[in-house]
Protein backbone atom coordinates (compact mmCIF):
# COMPACT_ATOMS: atom_id res chain seq x y z
CA UNK A 1 0.00 0.00 0.00
CA UNK A 2 1.35 3.39 -0.90
CA UNK A 3 1.43 6.46 1.32
CA UNK A 4 -0.15 9.53 -0.27
CA UNK A 5 -0.43 13.10 0.93
CA UNK A 6 -4.06 13.62 0.02
CA UNK A 7 -7.10 13.68 2.30
CA UNK A 8 -10.48 13.16 0.60
CA UNK A 9 -13.33 15.35 1.83
CA UNK A 10 -16.70 14.28 3.26
CA UNK A 11 -17.79 10.84 1.96
CA UNK A 12 -15.10 10.51 -0.70
CA UNK A 13 -12.61 7.64 -0.87
CA UNK A 14 -9.24 7.37 -2.65
CA UNK A 15 -8.79 3.94 -4.26
CA UNK A 16 -5.71 2.45 -5.90
CA UNK A 17 -6.98 0.10 -8.67
CA UNK A 18 -5.55 -3.41 -8.74
CA UNK A 19 -3.55 -4.29 -11.88
CA UNK A 20 -5.30 -6.13 -14.71
CA UNK A 21 -5.12 -9.92 -14.59
CA UNK A 22 -2.56 -11.35 -17.01
CA UNK A 23 -3.50 -15.02 -16.59
CA UNK A 24 -6.84 -16.87 -16.55
CA UNK A 25 -7.85 -19.35 -13.86
CA UNK A 26 -6.96 -22.21 -16.21
CA UNK A 27 -3.44 -20.83 -16.77
CA UNK A 28 -3.79 -19.13 -20.16
CA UNK A 29 -1.96 -15.83 -20.58
CA UNK A 30 -4.08 -12.85 -21.64
CA UNK A 31 -2.42 -10.53 -24.20
CA UNK A 32 -2.21 -6.81 -23.33
CA UNK A 33 -4.73 -5.91 -26.02
CA UNK A 34 -7.39 -8.20 -24.49
CA UNK A 35 -6.91 -7.28 -20.82
CA UNK A 36 -9.83 -5.55 -19.16
CA UNK A 37 -9.56 -3.00 -16.38
CA UNK A 38 -10.21 -4.47 -12.96
CA UNK A 39 -13.12 -3.14 -10.96
CA UNK A 40 -11.34 -3.88 -7.70
CA UNK A 41 -8.95 -1.76 -5.71
CA UNK A 42 -7.42 -0.98 -2.35
CA UNK A 43 -8.62 1.95 -0.26
CA UNK A 44 -5.68 4.32 0.31
CA UNK A 45 -7.39 7.26 2.04
CA UNK A 46 -10.88 8.11 3.32
CA UNK A 47 -12.70 11.31 4.21
CA UNK A 48 -14.40 12.08 7.51
CA UNK A 49 -17.87 11.10 6.30
CA UNK A 50 -21.02 13.20 6.45
CA UNK A 51 -22.51 14.64 9.63
CA UNK A 52 -24.92 11.78 10.37
CA UNK A 53 -23.33 9.09 8.15
CA UNK A 54 -19.92 7.70 9.16
CA UNK A 55 -17.93 5.87 6.48
CA UNK A 56 -18.10 2.08 6.30
CA UNK A 57 -14.80 1.50 4.47
CA UNK A 58 -11.39 2.02 6.01
CA UNK A 59 -7.84 2.29 4.73
CA UNK A 60 -6.54 -1.09 3.55
CA UNK A 61 -9.92 -2.54 2.52
CA UNK A 62 -10.16 -4.21 -0.89
CA UNK A 63 -13.32 -2.96 -2.58
CA UNK A 64 -15.41 -3.66 -5.65
CA UNK A 65 -16.69 -0.61 -7.53
CA UNK A 66 -18.73 0.13 -10.65
CA UNK A 67 -17.28 0.32 -14.16
CA UNK A 68 -17.73 4.08 -14.54
CA UNK A 69 -17.27 5.03 -10.88
CA UNK A 70 -14.98 7.78 -9.71
CA UNK A 71 -12.60 10.23 -11.30
CA UNK A 72 -9.16 9.17 -12.42
CA UNK A 73 -6.25 10.88 -10.71
CA UNK A 74 -2.50 10.59 -11.21
CA UNK A 75 -0.30 11.36 -8.18
CA UNK A 76 3.45 10.83 -7.94
CA UNK A 77 3.38 8.50 -10.97
CA UNK A 78 0.61 6.25 -9.60
CA UNK A 79 -2.98 5.99 -10.83
CA UNK A 80 -5.85 6.42 -8.37
CA UNK A 81 -9.62 6.81 -8.41
CA UNK A 82 -11.45 9.21 -6.15
CA UNK A 83 -15.11 8.35 -5.64
CA UNK A 84 -18.01 8.66 -3.24
CA UNK A 85 -18.50 5.79 -0.83
CA UNK A 86 -21.93 5.13 -2.40
CA UNK A 87 -20.13 4.14 -5.64
CA UNK A 88 -18.47 1.24 -3.82
CA UNK A 89 -20.55 -1.92 -4.20
CA UNK A 90 -18.79 -4.31 -1.79
CA UNK A 91 -15.84 -4.87 0.51
CA UNK A 92 -13.99 -8.03 -0.48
Amino acid sequence: MSKVNIKPLADRVLVEPLPAETKTASGLFIPDSAQEKQHKGTVVAVGNGKKDEPLTVKVGDTVLYGKYSGSELKLEGNDYLIMREEDIMAII
